[in-house]
C-alpha cells in the first residue's frame, strides 16, 4: 500500500492530502509501455542481425566457401606439378648433365626465392591471407623452378648435337618387353631378402617374366663377361657401354651372346630364368656408373610412353620382398 503524502497550506494553517494529477499517472504508464516496446525491438534487431544472412551474405558465404575449396585444389595440382618436375629436375642433375659433363644446377638455385619489396602486401587485407599468400609463393616458386629447367633442358640440347654415338651407348630401354612381364617385382632400394627375410639394399630392379622370355640389351656396348660365376646372380652378362657404364642382367637361362661381342641397343642377348640365388623366373637388372651401383628406374626414356612410365614408379616405389 502506498504512502499518503501531506503538505502544509498556510492559508488554512494546516495539513492537507497531496492528491496525485491522474494525467500524470497515464504519462507514466505509456513511458513504461513505450520502453519496454522499444526494447524488445532493439533486442529482436539484434537476433534477427546476428542470426540471420541477408541473401547478399549468403552468396558472398557460398563464394567465399568455393574459393577455399578451389584453392585447395589448386595446391594439390600444385603439389602434382611439384613431384613431377622434382622426378625431371633430378634426371637433369644426375643423367642428362652428366652425360654431357656440364655442372649439376644447385638445389639453391633451383628453389631460390624472391627477395626485395614485399610482394603480397595487397594482400594481407584478404580474410584468407594466409591461404592466399603461400599458395601464390608455392605457385611462383613452381614457375620459376620450370624457367631454370627449361633453360638447362636448352643447353643439353645443344650439348647432345655432337653427342650421338654416346646417347646410342647409354642403356636407355627396359630390358624386358611389358607385354612380356607378369609384374615388376621389386625396385631399387631396401627391401625384404625372400631367403633370410631381413631388410637389406637391392641394388637393382627385378622384373618376373617367364622361363625363356627374351632379355635385350638396354644400350650400344661390348659383352665383357657371359658366365655364372658371379656369387649369387647365376648366369648373367654385362655390357660395358663405354663413358663409365656397365648394365648387368642375372638369373639367366641361356646367352644368346657370348664374351667379347659387340651388341646394339634392343639386341637379343639372353632369356630369362632363376638361376643363381633366386626364389622365381625373373630378370635382375643393374646399371653401374664409374663402378657404383645406380638406380635404373631413370633409364627407361627410350621405350616407355609416359603412362609406363608412371606405372613403373609406382610398381618400384612398393617396399616389397625382392626375387634373390
Amino acid at each position: 500500500m502506498s504512502k499518503v503524502k501531506y503538505y502544509y497550506d498556510s492559508e488554512t494553517l494546516s495539513y492537507r492530502k497531496i492528491e496525485g494529477k491522474r494525467g500524470r499517472k497515464i504519462g507514466y504508464i505509456f513511458l513504461y509501455v513505450a520502453s519496454v516496446v522499444l526494447c524488445s525491438i532493439l533486442l529482436v534487431t539484434i537476433f534477427f542481425y546476428t542470426a540471420l544472412e541477408t541473401p547478399n551474405e549468403k552468396v558472398l558465404k557460398r563464394e567465399l566457401t568455393n574459393m577455399q575449396f578451389r584453392y585447395d585444389l589448386l595446391n594439390k595440382k600444385i603439389t602434382q606439378a611439384q613431384t613431377v618436375l622434382e622426378n625431371v629436375e633430378e634426371r637433369d642433375n644426375n643423367i642428362y648433365r652428366l652425360y654431357f659433363e656440364a655442372n649439376p644446377i644447385p638445389e639453391e638455385q633451383r628453389k631460390a626465392g624472391f627477395g626485395g619489396v614485399n610482394r603480397y602486401e595487397e594482400m594481407y587485407n584478404y580474410e584468407n591471407a594466409d591461404l592466399i599468400i603461400s599458395t601464390t609463393k608455392r605457385l611462383e616458386e613452381l614457375q620459376k623452378r620450370l624457367v631454370v629447367q627449361s633453360k638447362s633442358l636448352d643447353e643439353i640440347a645443344i650439348l647432345a648435337e655432337d653427342k650421338e654415338e654416346f646417347l646410342a651407348s647409354i642403356p636407355a630401354i627396359q630390358p624386358v618387353n611389358n607385354e612380356n612381364l607378369t609384374r615388376m617385382a621389386s625396385g631399387y632400394g631396401m627391401r625384404n631378402d625372400p631367403f633370410n627375410k631381413t631388410r637389406k639394399m637391392h641394388w637393382g630392379m627385378d622384373f618376373t617374366a617367364p622361363k625363356g622370355t627374351p632379355v635385350y640389351a638396354a644400350g650400344d656396348g661390348k659383352v665383357v663377361r657371359a658366365d655364372n660365376s658371379a656369387a649369387g646372380f647365376g648366369k648373367h652378362i654385362r655390357i660395358d657401354h663405354g663413358y663409365g657404364y656397365v648394365s648387368l642382367y642375372a638369373h639367366l637361362s641361356k646367352y644368346n651372346v657370348r664374351k667379347g661381342k659387340k651388341v646394339k641397343r634392343g639386341d637379343l642377348i639372353g632369356f630369362v630364368g632363376s638361376t643363381g640365388r633366386s626364389q622365381a623366373p625373373h630378370l635382375h637388372y643393374e646399371i653401374r656408373k664409374n663402378g657404383d651401383k645406380i638406380n635404373p628406374i631413370n633409364f627407361y626414356y627410350g621405350n616407355l610412353s609416359p603412362k609406363e612410365f608412371e606405372e613403373l614408379l609406382k610398381n618400384a616405389a612398393k617396399q616389397n620382398q625382392s626375387l634373390d
